[in-house]
């Protein structure tokens, strides 16, 4: 019983340990996508992110839209929770090569998973409210815009119907299934410990 608590206490702490890693990559697409910084949803995710992107800031220059920081305090946070959960729960410390492909791993799902949400957030508005002002919906529409528009330039809309979405979509999951799914396996650390 005391064991069974003990791994659900774990997954617990993981699971809001993800919830904070995707916090930091939608900052970092936030910036890459050069959404409002002054939207007051950008500015939440900055304040809650900032503690452990800051002190990463001086050393870890962006690199144009790219802002490294944060992706390092990512990196780092997983890794970090990866060594900890593996110690507590069987008291073996993985290898530092898995730990690090099993960080990029989860880095890489945390980004597919919110393009993935902000997409089907983007086809719902799109259908109730074209024209949104809300401070939500604009930022999601700029968020996946950058990785709508080169679509759209192939596939351009058919009439009132837009397909570039469905070809995204497609993409993610393949994203996902190959690239996620091959590093996560790389890695020789569950899969329940590297995403949400």
């Amino acid at each position: 019983m005391g064991s069974q608590l003990g791994s659900a206490g774990l997954m617990l702490v993981n699971t809001l340990i993800n919830i904070y890693l995707f916090l930091l990559m939608l900052r970092f697409l936030l910036q890459a996508s050069r959404a409002d910084y002054y939207n007051p949803l950008s500015q939440s995710v900055v304040k809650v992110t900032q503690p452990v992107v800051k002190p990463l800031q001086g050393f870890l220059r962006p690199v144009g839209r790219f802002d490294l920081a944060t992706l390092g305090a990512g990196f780092i946070i997983k890794a970090i929770s990866i060594i900890a959960i593996m110690q507590l729960a069987i008291g073996v410390m993985p290898p530092i090569g898995g730990i690090a492909i099993a960080s990029l791993a989860a880095l890489a799902s945390a980004i597919l998973k919110i393009y993935f949400f902000a997409l089907i957030a983007m086809i719902i508005l799109s259908w109730v409210a074209p024209q949104a002002s809300h401070p939500g919906a604009l930022l999601i529409f700029q968020l996946v815009e950058p990785i709508m528009a080169p679509v759209r330039k192939v596939i351009p809309p058919l009439g009132m119907i837009d397909l570039s979405p469905i070809i995204v979509f497609i993409a993610i999951n393949l994203i996902d299934g190959i690239v996620v799914g091959s590093l996560t396996r790389a890695a020789g650390i569950s899969g329940a410990l590297v995403g949400l």
